[in-house]
């Protein structure tokens, strides 16, 4: 038979995990947020995204000969989509070829279509993606 000093730990410890976890996500997703938002405007629009992809993909281009390949990509695209981002078949992505992807990525994030993403965005299935392009 439960106890009922179980039942009141259970519900406390529900309750607490109802009340933490939701912040603990929008943090972590405020903290990219705020990263990527250079004009503090509580939100990131594509040029701002672009400048991160940019920043990132120069990082990531250990070899500095202009482009990425799979390897330097580190799985931030799918077999499939870095197909689809190769349009020259070479098996590297320019800068032009990765912002590209970017800005696919930014307008699928982008249901309202207002240029900007806010959290709440980024935080979808859609906004996830882009993230993995940005970070």
């Amino acid at each position: 038979m439960i106890s009922r000093r179980t039942i009141v730990l259970a519900f406390t410890a529900s309750t607490f995990l109802a009340g933490v976890l939701p912040v603990l996500g929008k943090s972590r997703h405020s903290n990219w947020l705020r990263m990527f938002d250079t004009d503090n405007d509580g939100t990131v629009d594509l040029a701002e995204a672009r400048k991160a992809a940019s920043a990132l993909f120069d990082k990531l281009d250990r070899d500095h000969d202009g482009t990425l390949d799979k390897r330097e990509l580190a799985r931030r695209l799918t077999p499939k989509e870095f197909a689809a981002a190769d349009p020259d078949h070479d098996g590297t992505l320019t800068k032009d070829e990765y912002l590209a992807v970017v800005e696919q990525r930014f307008t699928a994030a982008d249901p309202d279509h207002d240029g900007t993403l806010d959290a709440k965005e980024l935080n979808t299935k859609a906004g996830q993606a882009l993230l993995r392009l940005l970070k």
